[in-house]
């Protein structure tokens, strides 16, 4: 029999699953381990059964594709194995108990930061003591690269793919570098990032950060769950794994590529009001519907709150999210949930000051006002603009764009535009009308834009892509 003492410890942690995630665990123990079933879970006697990494690793080749790459599945087993059962400290075993299992499950699952900490420290190095940021850096990044990999793997990715949507590595190193951007040195100093690489991290700096940054526990719980397979069917207790990426409309069998990829769809959507997370579909793409100012108008007004993004021709990509439905008139609209951001070079939100109101503005056909779509400062100096003579922007922050504090989001101050795209989030208003009825006005949006701008606005508004309606999210 175990020590009393271990096996209350082990007890406490057992006893946080529901008895269905109790067996599921154990069949997964089981599986891994060898053994024909769960026969003999339940006496203790399953507590001799091990795991090794060789086992680990071959449930990951047992699949065609591997659920997680290589090295996560290492680091995944440094943790499990880095569990200390009481009075058992006598160097890290190359097998991994029934014990340890259960409790690297429990505390990567169920723990807080504090009970999560020992395990990350050993997922990022496998030696005691501090580590480099160089290595904080590698974990995180093999961290987000494994989420993109495994939700892809299991179709998780709800309608996006890795087909649809800019390349992945840039956005792993883009996110990853914002998750750094967190960790806080003991004097509450961040290190700019080429001297990250050499410095030293202590486990109470990387329990502030992980504590601080809650993807990170997300991140791992997904890569446990859909990597491992274990407590995935199960109902999720945890809602934040629900809305990780929203389920996304009307590019599907395009062969359009969004500017988006996974890992910054998965930054912004977090950034959302919460009830707008769980999707988002594509009203305007200046590849489907054409580079004309009114052709955006006409795809976007009256939509409910939209996701703006582009890309200048120096490549860089940057947005702003739209509170509120874009409206055709001489004045700002929104509130303080609008935020701008960037996608690349690097993946940053950027919110309001409480400085001035002017978060969205959207105008066309006047003679006394600026005419196009607009986010942030003022008049001549937006913090992202978009001229009605479309193809024309700019980005002017001197030295940052007073609503937003964001920097000057584009290569040049004025830029020409590459490509465009407008997403609405969350559900779309009721006042879209009836489903897949499309009036003369939705075939023409150029009448739609005209009429708005004499303020003659619509009743009923058909519904865009109708062809899209009855798909499901994958």
């Amino acid at each position: 029999k175990m020590g009393n003492t271990e096996s209350n410890a082990y007890q406490n942690h057992v006893s946080r699953f529901l008895p269905e995630e109790q067996s599921d665990i154990d069949g997964v123990f089981d599986t891994l381990s060898g053994s024909s079933g769960a026969a003999g879970t339940k006496n203790g006697k399953s507590t001799k059964k091990t795991v090794t990494l060789a086992a680990l690793q071959a449930r990951q080749s047992a699949y065609t594709r591997e659920p997680l790459p290589e090295q996560m599945t290492v680091r995944l087993y440094n943790g499990m194995r880095s569990i200390d059962l009481t009075g058992k400290s006598s160097g890290l075993s190359e097998q991994i108990s029934k014990e340890q299992f259960v409790i690297f499950m429990s505390n990567l699952l169920k723990g807080n930061a504090d009970e999560k900490i020992s395990i990350i420290m050993r997922m990022i190095s496998k030696t005691e003591g501090p580590v480099k940021g160089k290595q904080i850096q590698e974990f995180t990044e093999d961290l987000i690269m494994s989420v993109v990999h495994v939700l892809s793997y299991r179709k998780e990715l709800k309608g996006w793919n890795l087909e649809n949507t800019r390349d992945s590595a840039s956005g792993v190193k883009a996110l990853a570098s914002q998750l750094l951007s967190e960790l806080k040195l003991a004097d509450a100093t961040k290190p700019g990032s080429p001297q990250l690489m050499e410095v030293n991290f202590d486990q109470s700096v990387i329990e502030d950060w992980v504590y601080r940054v809650p993807q990170i526990s997300v991140f791992l719980s997904v890569v446990i769950r859909q990597g491992l397979h274990v407590l995935h069917s199960l109902p999720d207790q945890t809602k934040d794994i629900l809305n990780l990426v929203p389920g996304c409309k009307g590019i599907r069998g395009r062969g359009v590529v969004s500017l988006f990829d996974i890992p910054s769809i998965i930054y912004i959507n977090s950034h959302l009001p919460a009830e707008l997370q769980h999707k988002w579909q594509l009203l305007f793409s200046s590849r489907l519907h054409g580079e004309s100012f009114s052709q955006l108008c006409g795809h976007i007004v009256n939509k409910g709150p939209c996701i703006v993004i582009l890309k200048d021709l120096d490549g860089y990509i940057f947005g702003g999210f739209a509170s509120h439905s874009w409206e055709v008139k001489p004045q700002f609209q929104g509130d303080n949930r609008c935020f701008l951001f960037s996608v690349s070079p690097s993946l940053a939100v950027y919110t309001y000051t409480g400085y001035n109101d002017h978060y969205m503005y959207l105008n066309h056909g006047q003679q006394t006002m600026p005419n196009g779509l607009g986010m942030g400062g003022q008049h001549g100096y937006f913090g992202l603009w978009i001229d009605s003579d479309y193809g024309k922007g700019h980005s002017k922050a001197k030295p940052r764009c007073t609503t937003y504090n964001s920097p000057q989001l584009s290569a040049k101050e004025d830029f020409t535009l590459d490509a465009m795209e407008v997403w609405a989030v969350g559900d779309l208003p009721e006042s879209t009308g009836t489903k897949g009825k499309k009036s003369i006005l939705d075939v023409d949006p150029e009448t739609q834009a005209l009429l708005e701008m004499a303020g003659k606005s619509r009743q009923s508004e058909g519904l865009r892509e109708p062809i899209e309606e009855d798909d499901d999210n994958d």
